[in-house]
């Protein structure tokens, strides 16, 4: 595999997107109660925790459902820490111990009201803390649908621990079928339903899942092409497109990048084509539909706009890459490389 540029552009991936960012206005409120409890749970060492909280993953959950109440938010915020505490307790793990962990979390979401077992990880707590409260503002409806997913989720981050294990790198088609899944874009928009009985005859038509489906790919393209650069320095970037790209195309880094943006801008295409072929929903679940969907493609901006504006990927740089889109390549952590197979 050719070694990888010092320095590339990130493609404008948005370009011509006709939905604007948009962010809650209770951001920083509920940041405020959301962080606060995050740190009283003690989960991770300061220099962690200091980590983590540079992330601003209330900020995501703001940008990813701007029109949701406070009580709300904060569940999408919670949620965001959950989806975050559960990654790195799975990245640091083989494939049986990522089964450990979602089973744990598994057991505190069907359970939120029963007790913890002594001496269990923090994990555990802050998945039964998180549901108690958010079942509270939440239907039958988006309960139902925010355990489903994280079967969906959990099990597939299980699988990708295993491929870790196993030094595997995907094919194109078998990556994009776990990583839809990987990269929590649907329990990250159950939030946005947590007041509505959405019926499946709209969820599950056959229009919306695809929409659905269409804008999960491109979130992931998005955050694989935002996340590459920490993951190759940490030796993590097996389990992200543009390696999969690499390996199965034989192309080098830019001839990836180039893929990418190819199927990002198709997809974009036919998200905006499949938006103006929606049906017309019934007069008494219109408003909520109409909600529901604009929540759907919201993601895709909020995603774009959270790789940039925190400090996940790009530190305190995120906002002058964002405008001129330059990448310089960090170092090689020492042990990080691993041989792909």
């Amino acid at each position: 595999m050719s070694p990888i540029p010092l320095s590339y552009s990130l493609p404008q991936t948005l370009a011509g997107w006709p939905w604007p960012r948009m962010i809650n206005p209770h951001y920083e409120e509920v940041k405020a109660e959301s962080r606060a409890w995050f740190h009283s749970l003690g989960a991770f060492e300061p220099n962690a925790q200091e980590a983590i909280d540079k992330c601003d993953f209330w900020l995501l959950a703001s940008l990813g459902n701007p029109r949701l109440d406070k009580a709300r938010l904060r569940t999408a915020c919670d949620l965001m820490l959950l989806l975050c505490v559960f990654d790195e307790f799975t990245d640091r793990s083989d494939g049986d111990g990522a089964r450990v962990y979602a089973d744990m979390v598994m057991d505190a979401l069907r359970n939120p009201h029963k007790p913890r077992p002594a001496g269990e990880v923090q994990l555990g707590e802050i998945a039964r803390q998180f549901w108690e409260l958010g079942i509270k503002t939440a239907t039958p409806t988006a309960q139902k649908r925010l355990i489903d997913s994280f079967v969906r989720f959990t099990d597939a981050v299980v699988a990708e621990a295993r491929d870790r294990d196993e030094t595997r790198v995907r094919s194109i088609d078998e990556y994009f079928k776990i990583r839809r899944f990987t990269v929590a874009a649907e329990p990250s928009g159950i939030p946005s339903e947590l007041a509505m009985d959405i019926p499946d005859e709209v969820a599950f038509h056959p229009t919306v899942v695809k929409l659905r489906q269409m804008v999960t790919d491109v979130i992931l393209l998005d955050n694989d092409l935002c996340s590459y650069n920490k993951e190759q320095a940490k030796g993590e970037e097996l389990h992200n497109i543009l390696t999969v790209v690499m390996a199965e195309l034989g192309v080098d880094f830019i001839g990836a990048l180039e893929w990418l943006e190819k199927r990002h801008t198709e997809l974009n295409n036919a998200i905006i084509e499949t938006w103006e072929s929606l049906p017309a929903w019934n007069e008494d679940i219109r408003d909520d539909v109409d909600k529901y969907l604009l929540g759907l493609v919201g993601w895709v901006r909020a995603n774009d706009s959270w790789n940039f504006e925190s400090q996940r990927y790009f530190g305190t740089d995120g906002l002058e890459i964002q405008k001129h889109r330059k990448v310089t390549l960090r170092p090689k952590k020492a042990g990080s490389g691993r041989p792909i197979v």
